[in-house]
């Protein structure tokens, strides 16, 4: 068995992430779903529609990787989860926030939700929500779309809707919490 310091502080940061703080409400999904993959293509599909409903379904946690989010409506979904009760998490690029003003993430962390900036890569480039990762119906949400204004209604975009594909959302918040550790809290002004 590893005892190092760095392997305890990833088993640990593992187990605050995981063991959040409990069903946030009542969830309407009681049995399991049927396994599915979605795919949109912005600027045709409405893609932050589909995102909205699975951010306004989560029930216990949301774990958040951006390179960018400047959606106001992004934004106002995981705000609206977080005050469910939710517990939300969000690691972004720090480069991206630092030179965007209209960056969503001092918003969310005024709010009380935890926010990491990643500034240890050239850029911290992931585009990944992980819903309900300990439930039988967890949810992964990737692809090239940003979570922006613009990633709707002005690029050519992908977004991948993984639904009840518990092994891929265990290796998605695995790999949330090994950056998780790397990053840096964000510093409020």
């Amino acid at each position: 068995m590893i005892d190092s310091p760095p392997w305890r502080g990833f088993l640990a940061a593992i187990l605050l992430v995981v063991a959040a703080h409990g069903a946030a409400r009542e969830c309407p999904r009681s049995a399991v779903e049927d396994a599915a993959i979605d795919a949109f293509f912005p600027p045709w599909d409405d893609a932050q529609k589909q995102l909205i409903q699975v951010l306004d379904d989560a029930c216990e946690q949301i774990l958040v990787q951006a390179f960018l989010l400047t959606s106001r409506e992004v934004a106002a979904g995981l705000l609206d989860a977080h005050r469910r009760g939710v517990d939300v998490r969000v690691l972004a690029d720090a480069t991206q926030h630092a030179g965007t003003p209209s960056s969503a993430l001092s918003k969310l962390a005024l709010a009380g939700i935890p926010v990491w900036l990643e500034d240890r890569y050239r850029h911290a480039h992931n585009k990944v929500m992980i819903i309900d990762a300990r439930t039988s119906w967890p949810v992964v949400i990737t692809g090239s779309y940003n979570f922006t204004w613009g990633a709707q209604h002005q690029n050519a975009e992908n977004l991948l809707i993984i639904r009840s594909h518990p092994r891929i959302a265990e290796r998605y918040a695995a790999n949330w919490v090994r950056h998780q550790l790397a990053a840096r809290p964000i510093v409020l002004p």
